[in-house]
């Protein structure tokens, strides 16, 4: 994080948050040091809250610093910016440690003073695109804790996301990446943690994703909007020029055309 004066900020539930002159804040949403986000507001009115779900195949050596080039940018077009770290697979996380992280820190926003959920939309890089329209269906799901979400998404936008767990393992993508994730081979979780079987979602999601994508296929976003389209959910494709990271360059067309994206939502 960049340098600047803290201060302790009291919020309506008795935790703190950390505000920083610049003015970036860190938001805690449990006692591990991977429970935290980085709020970041505009000088102006907000067009709305975007969660950013960084990517790495939910290993621990991938952090929110991939979110933060992001939430730059977002916050200069006038968004809120809420890029969140959550355990992952070798501190901590896995199932279902990661995808409680992320619910948790989601719902963290109704605390926070002064900011408006009435517009909250995730955004995620690879696994975080899974991550983000996991968190879109939460709702849709029955028994966990975090099927009755206090904070509920308003659209999903996948960046090269990891949307179909089932064919990612068949396809082995990421070296096992997700059979470490759930910790096995596929079972009856899989169908809590794979955003396909949480079809039709009611909000809206968009997929971006590179044409010569080799890390996470370009099949995996086509799949999932084909599926989602069928089932008569609000879903589209964008196919941009470049690889596996060029939808998470600021300074891209992929990047630009993402923004675009985000203000139709």
């Amino acid at each position: 994080m960049a340098a600047g004066v803290l201060a302790a900020c009291s919020t309506s539930d008795g935790r703190t948050s950390t505000r920083k002159e610049d003015p970036v804040e860190t938001i805690t949403y449990g006692p591990d040091p991977a429970q935290r986000a980085e709020l970041t507001r505009p000088a102006g009115g907000s067009r709305g809250v975007v969660v950013i779900l960084h990517g790495g195949f939910w290993r621990a050596q991938y952090d929110l610093g991939l979110g933060r080039p992001l939430a730059t940018s977002l916050v200069a077009a006038g968004w809120t910016a809420y890029n969140v770290e959550y355990r992952r697979v070798g501190n901590g996380g896995g199932w279902p440690a990661t995808f409680d992280d992320v619910s948790a820190a989601i719902d963290r926003l109704a605390t926070i003073e002064g900011i408006d959920t009435t517009k909250v939309i995730t955004l995620g890089h690879s696994a975080g695109g899974h991550l983000a329209v996991w968190a879109a269906g939460r709702g849709t799901q029955s028994g966990p804790a975090w099927a009755h979400p206090a904070v509920r998404i308003t659209a999903a936008v996948s960046q090269a996301g990891v949307l179909d767990l089932g064919a990612a393992t068949r396809l082995d993508l990421g070296d096992g990446a997700v059979q470490a994730l759930m910790g096995g081979a596929v079972d009856d979780r899989y169908a809590l943690a794979d955003p396909t079987t949480q079809l039709p979602l009611s909000v809206p999601v968009r997929c971006v994703h590179g044409s010569s994508d080799d890390i996470v296929p370009l099949s995996q976003s086509a799949d999932y909007v084909e599926r989602a389209r069928r089932a008569g959910a609000d879903a589209e494709l964008t196919e941009v020029d470049g690889d596996h990271l060029v939808v998470i360059d600021p300074d891209s067309a992929a990047w630009a055309r993402t923004l675009t994206i985000l203000a139709t939502l």
